[in-house]
């Protein structure tokens, strides 16, 4: 890396600043080691940096990668709204923008409204069980449903009970970098969750859009319609429109730019 790099600071799944989910996004002339991505991302210390090479392969727009402040992950659904936001909020005109990743094929993000939604892959879990989880997370849940890409479900009787797990960090972090996500009807909306990912460096997310893709299909079929209202009971909360179309899970929400400048390292 050389010369400034455009960034910006974004609070995806939110209508209003110091809510939702930061992101960090980063538009790069070219890929450096991956060393350095990691080192920006500890150095941002959100739970995603989104950083952006143009695609000149024709098959997407831009290549999408995103890091933790520990790892390089396979999918994260807000830091791509950010990076939406940020692309279209450049290029007015625009109706969506695609993106070529490493791990989760094409992604896209289209305008929705005043706002955006983000198609990500539909995550089916399937019944389950993980006592070990269970126990970490300090709560016997209803159900526990799993997929092998480390996304795990635990479904609880109400909204209070997501709200007042206090898991086991330590404990949970020890099982893996996998996504622990607990669930349960809303008060207010149809569903609510909160997600760990301890083992990746991140203790609580905000507002996973990954986890919704999991949620989605589940909520979907529990709900037997295609589309609900999610809340994320996270300390920052953020709501999220979630569509089942096909083997998608198509994911609405708001963003607000908190930051825009240059990076100088």
């Amino acid at each position: 890396m050389t010369g400034p790099v455009p960034y910006w600071h974004v609070d995806a799944f939110s209508a209003e600043p110091f809510s939702g989910n930061p992101a960090a996004v980063m538009i790069l002339g070219a890929w450096p080691e991956d060393s350095v991505l990691q080192a920006i991302g500890a150095e941002h210390n959100f739970a995603e940096t989104a950083f952006l090479v143009r695609d000149e392969t024709g098959a997407a727009d831009w290549e999408l990668r995103w890091f933790t402040p520990t790892v390089e992950i396979q999918l994260c659904g807000h830091a791509t709204l950010a990076a939406g936001h940020v692309l279209l909020g450049r290029e007015p005109g625009k109706s969506a923008v695609r993106f070529c990743t490493r791990k989760a094929g094409t992604l896209e993000v289209r305008r929705l409204g005043l706002g955006y939604e983000v198609g990500l892959p539909a995550i089916p879990a399937k019944p389950g069980s993980w006592p070990e989880a269970a126990l970490a997370l300090g709560a016997q849940p209803r159900e526990t449903w799993r997929h092998p890409d480390g996304y795990n479900l635990f479904l609880y009787e109400n909204e209070a009970q997501v709200k007042a797990i206090a898991p086991d960090l330590a404990a949970l972090a020890a099982l893996g970098p996998d996504l622990f996500i607990v669930t349960a009807p809303g008060d207010r909306t149809d569903i609510v969750s909160r997600v760990f990912v301890p083992g990746s460096g991140v203790d609580e997310d905000a507002v996973t859009g990954s986890a919704h893709a999991v949620l989605t299909p589940y909520w979907t079929g529990r709900l037997g319609r295609n589309a609900f209202s999610a809340f994320q009971a996270s300390q920052r909360g953020g709501h999220v429109a979630c569509r089942l179309d096909g083997d998608r899970a198509w994911l609405g929400g708001d963003c607000v730019t908190i930051v825009e400048g240059r990076f100088l390292v």
